[in-house]
């Protein structure tokens, strides 16, 4: 099944691992697997004869059949596993025509081409774990390193409070976190074989069905479902979603580094390297190309989720279309999500803070993102409401003064009479007015563990 990533394009929107998974030669090799293990539960249950096993095993290589000929053929078959078992046949019957009479037997096209699915998937989800691993470990390390370094909070892209930068990693891991268990609980309890025969009864097989597909579930190590799911779709549309949301936590992780990146933040950077962000014109350029490409992946990513999705309304007990618009969609959504991952991976293990900046960057607003210490301390004396006039009246002084909002109050008589100078100067201490953040950091570090705390 070709995904519409071309070769020029996905590298750069993939990873290396994903693209060996998704390759054509890698699906059909899984197709093959399905038909290797059919023979082999059917000859376990009696169903054909053992002495049919070994000439259709060592047929069922890929490197044995020609994928562009396949691909030409099931154009006019309506799929790809049709042309796949007829040459699979032709191919056994080179050197043994009694073994060739059991090829596929009692299965349909579907069901070769929805567990081979399934092996790709329970390969991809393999994939994605060893980089989630990497990704959540170098955000779980950076959170812990910057614990204790303050950065500017922003809500709607204005400066809000002081925060610990470490609590921002953190949150990023914990949220990466959250997808591998996802993609844990999908490997562990969503794939599933997929053995219905023409219309999901095995009636091809007499009273054998059951004893087949529970031999054949354990050849591929895939669990045994309650009955065939043909055009049930749940377990393909959840492992969209789950992918499409590990796309989104990459995607919003690499829009705060684009933002931290600009020139007039500066405060933390994806890893430099020789031929890395730069620009074809501008040769100052250091341009976020990392989280470029996690971002465009997750652009990329709910549209597809969202094919998958609709292709879940199929008619009856076998669909015409709708499952045929997984067949490109879901790997192009398994290369992108890697592609959105692989990117923060290089982000969580590489990132360069500056800490300096960060601090210059919190006296940016001349004290006012300290307003709310202020109030909060005042209100104790004042109460809420004529603190919060108080200080707000103070902040557009500073502004209009351009005045540091510390020196403001430090001249303000109503301030000063609850407030002196030693008390207001610790206020405007970033680091000292952060809540709770560091038991939040370390329930989110902990929570990596499986921990509470």
């Amino acid at each position: 099944m070709s995904t519409s990533l071309s070769p020029l394009l996905a590298p750069m929107l993939s990873s290396a691992a994903m693209r060996g998974i998704c390759d054509d030669s890698t699906t059909l090799q899984h197709m093959l697997d399905f038909e290797a293990a059919l023979a082999r539960a059917e000859a376990a249950t009696g169903v054909i004869p053992a002495a049919a096993t070994g000439p259709i095993g060592a047929a069922c290589r890929a490197d044995r059949f020609d994928v562009a000929a396949l691909a030409e053929a099931a154009t006019h078959a309506g799929n790809l596993a049709i042309p796949l078992v007829k040459a699979l046949t032709a191919e056994v019957g080179k050197t043994d025509a009694e073994a060739a009479r059991y090829v596929h037997w009692g299965a349909t096209s579907q069901d070769v081409i929805d567990t081979a699915t399934m092996l790709s998937l329970r390969a991809a989800i393999d994939a994605l774990l060893h980089d989630l691993d990497r990704a959540i470990a170098g955000f779980a390390k950076l959170a812990v390193k910057h614990r204790d370094t303050a950065v500017v909070a922003r809500t709607w892209l204005q400066h809000a409070l002081p925060m610990p930068f470490g609590l921002k990693l953190a949150e990023y891991a914990a949220a990466l976190h959250r997808s591998r268990m996802r993609l844990k609980a999908l490997r562990t309890n969503t794939l599933a074989l997929q053995f219905g025969g023409a219309a999901g009864t095995l009636a091809a097989l007499g009273d054998k069905g059951i004893a087949v597909a529970g031999q054949l579930a354990r050849e591929l190590d895939l669990p045994l479902p309650d009955a065939p799911w043909h055009t049930h779709r749940d377990r393909i549309a959840e492992a969209a979603s789950v992918f499409a949301i590990l796309s989104g936590t990459c995607g919003k992780i690499a829009r705060d580094v684009s933002l931290m990146m600009q020139t007039d933040v500066g405060e933390a950077f994806e890893p430099a390297g020789a031929g890395r962000g730069g620009s074809s014109t501008m040769p100052h350029k250091r341009n976020p190309v990392a989280a470029a490409s996690a971002l465009a992946a997750a652009t990329m990513a709910p549209n597809l989720a969202a094919t998958i999705f609709a292709a879940q309304v199929q008619e009856h007990e076998r669909s015409a279309g709708p499952w045929h618009a997984e067949w490109p969609t879901l790997p192009t959504l398994m290369l992108v999500t890697s592609g959105a991952l692989a990117a923060i991976v290089d982000i969580a293990e590489g990132l360069e803070v500056d800490t300096a900046r960060m601090r210059q960057n919190l006296d940016t607003t001349h004290g006012l993102i300290m307003a709310e210490a202020v109030t909060m301390a005042l209100a104790e004396k004042i109460g809420k409401s004529d603190a919060h006039h108080l200080i707000e009246e103070a902040s557009r002084k500073s502004v209009a003064d351009k005045r540091n909002l510390r020196d403001v109050l430090n001249d303000d008589a109503r301030v000063t009479a609850h407030l002196d100078a030693m008390r207001l100067a610790s206020l405007f201490e970033p680091m000292a007015y952060q809540g709770i953040s560091q038991t939040l950091i370390d329930r989110l570090l902990a929570s990596l563990d499986g921990k509470t705390r």
